[in-house]
């Protein structure tokens, strides 16, 4: 084992603060990454708050790793060492379950579900792991990704690996592209990314917000209208029109005023869990036009690739605040607020 400095939270009710945790030696499949950046996503604070059933202390948060590889064990055969690498919400799978052989890791069947890159196991097995707010990780390169990103753009490549697969994975499954209108419901940390990927994916982009002075912003991120959800006249004049809604929003809402904007047959997918349950919603909205109501949770590895990939492509990145690490508490108690536009990235040469 080896240690290495990181930051974070002994119990629910301490601020995060240094610690030393011990990392694992290279394996033969393993890769050694120093990290540079790691994003702050909303999962971190309910972590670390222990806002969550199982969670685990002391706990090291951060799933938006970027970082350079600084040792391969012997069988590594993707990565050499100086590579610019990312990693994102898992660290492993079984590997064997269905959901896996299909690429999907995030659905991963087997007994445990997959290992997250911090709080362990989804069962709670085994041992706690920890995240990127640390200064260096090991994991196997199967979850290790490519970054192709230039080196100014780095950082805010950061919150790709969980901002932007969360919103990628389901434009991709329900074929956003050229000819479909697709909503977008919130401008925040997914919102921002999923109204950039849906343009670049050359959908007509529609994003809806309760706050009108992100209309401008909106737009400026991609949108091709944006629309005042709390003003019913402007929601009326998008009825049955739309192929796809991307649902980004955390706080429980009336899910019944965007599924009337579907067509037959559209979707809308939710991609936030809200500490309280949702309204019901009403079932002749789904029934009387054949719509669906769906979910969707970060992605597999290999569209997580694809998407990287896309996005180096297509010069698209996060919106982001790079923030000392340090600061984090201070980046926490904006974030509650969403004074943020739209993700905080620590610098982590600076732990």
């Amino acid at each position: 084992m080896q240690t290495t400095k990181a930051f974070g939270a002994q119990s629910a009710t301490t601020p995060l603060a240094p610690l030393t945790i011990e990392r694992r030696e290279p394996g033969p499949n393993d890769v050694a990454i120093q990290v540079l950046y790691c994003g702050v996503c909303h999962s971190d604070l309910h972590t670390v708050r222990g806002e969550w059933e199982g969670i685990r202390f002391p706990s090291v948060p951060g799933h938006e790793i970027v970082g350079r590889i600084s040792a391969v064990g012997k069988d590594v055969s993707r990565f050499k060492l100086g590579d610019i690498v990312g990693v994102g919400c898992m660290v492993d799978s079984c590997r064997t379950c269905p959901s896996c052989r299909d690429g999907l890791q995030q659905y991963c069947e087997g007994p445990h579900g997959f290992q997250g890159t911090y709080n362990g196991w989804l069962d709670g097995s085994g041992e706690n792991t920890y995240g990127g707010y640390s200064a260096s990780v090991v994991v196997d390169e199967y979850f290790v990704l490519k970054i192709r990103h230039g080196e100014a753009d780095l950082a805010a490549a950061a919150p790709l690996l969980c901002a932007g697969i969360t919103t990628w994975s389901p434009l991709r499954h329900w074929n956003t592209g050229p000819g479909k209108k697709v909503g977008v419901v919130g401008v925040g940390g997914l919102g921002h990314m999923g109204i950039k990927l849906a343009h670049a994916l050359g959908a007509h982009v529609v994003a809806f917000t309760t706050s009108p002075s992100k209309v401008e912003e909106a737009r400026k991120l991609g949108a091709d209208e944006v629309v005042v959800s709390r003003d019913a006249g402007a929601m009326a004049q998008h009825a049955r029109s739309f192929d796809f809604i991307l649902n980004t929003v955390a706080a429980s809402h009336d899910l019944d005023a965007f599924m009337a904007l579907l067509k037959r047959d559209g979707a809308m997918t939710l991609v936030g869990i809200p500490a309280t349950p949702h309204p019901s919603p009403n079932v002749g909205n789904l029934i009387m036009g054949r719509r669906s109501l769906a979910g969707s949770l970060i992605g597999g590895i290999p569209e997580t690739q694809e998407m990287l990939d896309f996005c180096a492509e297509h010069g698209i990145t996060a919106d982001v605040e790079m923030i000392d690490m340090h600061d984090i508490e201070n980046a926490y108690a904006r974030m509650l607020k969403s004074d943020v536009k739209y993700r905080f990235v620590i610098d982590m040469a600076t732990i």
